[in-house]
């Protein structure tokens, strides 16, 4: 068996999230039933993590195995032409067999993407808020995010995971045309995480709390006193890094 990473990009708009659920249409799903029609042999898919419903990525990474024999070049184009349109794999590669797409990543990247103005071709694809917020305090206060590391605050409630430890090193607004943007990089993210943490910078940009607040808010570690989760269509995951050294040469 031989495993291969994926790079891909899809708009989330249509799916109820990467993952694959009884009786709604995922990301996951598409992928493995492409793979699985393409090599005549069933494939399962690994994704470098969960995106929910109408979360879009920009670029996410996943493996199959497979004993099946072609050019990475050849199977991306046929992928391509068997997979709706919005989903595109961007390259296949081999990887060693130890090489996994969500244990092996060492940061992660997303952005929140808002616009102030009503815009339809932004539809579904930005959060459009209908005041103008206060970027300098939410860049105030996105800086907090780089001295703690135990987001609690900012998580979904009864998850699966061991612990709320995160290393953020990049938490930015910056404008770009008609939006702006939240960029925002760790090593590992919580569910709802950044859609939490956005939807209360937003409150403080709002001036509905203040920068002192926001920073209390994450030392809580309380998720009842940070602020509602911004929309998902605002969400993009961007980037995945991981060490060259799992890439065969």
């Amino acid at each position: 068996m031989s495993r291969y990473f994926m790079e891909l990009a899809y708009r989330g708009t249509n799916y109820c999230g990467w993952q694959i659920q009884p009786n709604s249409v995922s990301v996951q799903e598409k992928l493995q039933q492409a793979l699985t029609a393409i090599l005549t042999q069933t494939i399962d898919v690994t994704g470098a993590g969960r995106t929910d419903a109408g979360v879009h990525a920009a670029y996410m990474v996943a493996h199959f195995d497979t004993d099946a024999f072609f050019n990475c070049s050849e199977l991306t184009k046929r992928l391509n032409r068997f997979l709706p349109g919005d989903i595109v794999i961007l390259s296949i590669t081999e990887v060693d067999s130890e090489s996994h797409s969500r244990f092996s990543a060492i940061s992660r990247s997303y952005e929140y993407r808002i616009t102030t103005k009503k815009n339809p071709f932004l539809l579904q694809l930005a959060h459009r808020v209908t005041y103008c917020p206060d970027f300098d305090a939410m860049n105030h206060a996105a800086t907090h995010l780089l001295q703690h590391s135990d987001f609690t605050s900012f998580s979904k409630l009864h998850t699966d995971v061991k612990n709320n430890l995160c290393t953020i090193t990049r938490s930015i607004w910056e404008p770009r045309g008609v939006e702006w943007i939240f960029r925002i990089e760790a090593n590992r993210f919580l569910r709802n995480m950044v859609r939490a943490i956005t939807g209360t910078l937003l409150d403080v940009g709002r001036g509905k709390i203040t920068i002192e607040h926001f920073n209390e808010i994450i030392i809580a570690k309380d998720r009842s006193l940070a602020g509602t989760s911004a929309p998902a269509q605002g969400l993009y995951l961007v980037d995945i890094k991981y060490p060259d050294t799992i890439f065969k040469k």
